[in-house]
């Protein structure tokens, strides 16, 4: 776990698109964003903007993919669950990987990654403030 705030989590993906993939989700089980509080959105949106910073500090990527999948037929493998993915991207990278060869191709493991981008992920409390 990157970030364990009170509302808000942030992880690596365990099944990443690309190096640096993260996953922002509420603590609660919320299927969509209109049920979460005023407070959640506020620090999900905070938290969101933070990891992306932190992203670009750690791994200077050329751009970034930020989205969510609401609902199994959009994509999302827990429906009830909803998370946002940031998606760090590089020019050239391996977009066609997945839909030629059925795999992905990662230049960073998992645990790697992780210790890479904790250090910039420790003082989000301090930054939310």
């Amino acid at each position: 776990m990157l970030y364990a705030g009170p509302l808000v989590l942030v992880m690596l993906n365990r099944y990443p698109y690309n190096n640096g993939h993260l996953l922002i989700a509420p603590r609660r089980h919320v299927a969509t964003p209109e049920a979460l509080t005023r407070e959640e959105r506020i620090t999900i949106g905070e938290i969101q903007a933070l990891a992306v910073e932190r992203l670009r500090l750690a791994l200077r990527p050329d751009g970034l993919n930020l989205g969510a999948n609401l609902g199994r037929a959009a994509g999302a493998g827990i429906a009830d669950h909803m998370h946002w993915h940031a998606v760090p991207r590089w020019n050239g990278d391996t977009n066609f990987m997945p839909v030629v060869g059925s795999t992905r191709v990662l230049s960073q493991h998992l645990e790697q990654s992780f210790a890479l981008l904790a250090p910039h992920f420790k003082a989000i409390d301090t930054a939310l403030s």
